[in-house]
């Protein structure tokens, strides 16, 4: 991984960021290509096409769809990291008249399609649409109940409980512990789904406790905020 130096413009605390691997298709560990010169900014809102990056493998020359890089600084601020596009990165070794399909190793898990996000309206919307990501990624037989149990789980999978924060306030410490708690009980991994972002220390908790944090816009489309989320993103079920 690489390290590149971060200055927060909001606070003016120096962070060194991490580039993030992602596994490539071929078994190539790709990383979105950092700009040592661009300028950090502060996220106020959220796309689609500002949260995502296409990146390119070296080895085999495919193309995919990444999270954008970001950094969240202690005194509360979402950096989004410059990257270069995929047209501007260095090509490869190999790299040379590419043809037009690549066949997948064997090996090889087979990509993803594209999510495709439901709108939020309300609140049973985004438990929905909680349920719809937990499928794409691979969860299969994801229920979810009629009523919200005295628990708060909202979704349950082979393997897996799930919470979905749909009020406008950020997410607690105190929620985090409780589905994690319920996770242990249970021996499930468990997620967290928030549509108004995480306290710090609610933040700082599920890292410790390897709960994957995802924040959903009203697109419906969730993102991950901490480590354990983009190993989720990556790996699948």
């Amino acid at each position: 991984m690489e390290s590149v130096p971060v200055r927060c413009p909001a606070c003016g605390r120096d962070h060194a960021y991490l580039t993030p691997v992602y596994p490539c298709p071929c078994g190539t560990p790709v990383a979105p290509p950092v700009r040592r010169d661009g300028t950090v900014e502060p996220i106020t809102r959220r796309t689609w096409n500002e949260d995502w990056v296409t990146v390119r493998c070296r080895t085999c020359g495919r193309h995919d769809q990444w999270p954008q890089p970001e950094l969240c600084c202690p005194c509360g601020t979402v950096l989004r990291i410059p990257v270069r596009s995929a047209t501007e990165s260095a090509p490869g070794r190999d790299a040379g008249a590419l043809p037009t399909h690549i066949p997948l190793p064997r090996t090889a898990a087979a990509p993803r399609p594209a999510f495709r996000p439901m709108t939020i309206r309300t609140g049973r919307d985004a438990v929905t649409a909680a349920a719809m990501y937990l499928r794409w990624l691979g969860y299969r037989d994801v229920v979810q109940p009629a009523e919200r149990p005295a628990s708060r789980i909202d979704l349950r999978a082979a393997g897996l409980m799930a919470q979905v924060d749909s009020t406008t306030r950020p997410t607690t410490l105190r929620d985090v512990e409780c589905l994690w708690l319920n996770g242990l009980n249970a021996s499930v991994t468990s997620v967290f789904f928030s549509l108004a972002g995480y306290a710090q220390d609610a933040r700082a908790r599920a890292d410790g406790l390897c709960i994957p944090l995802f924040v959903m816009d009203l697109t419906g489309t969730p993102q991950p905020v901490n480590g354990p989320a983009d190993e989720l993103l990556s790996t699948g079920a």
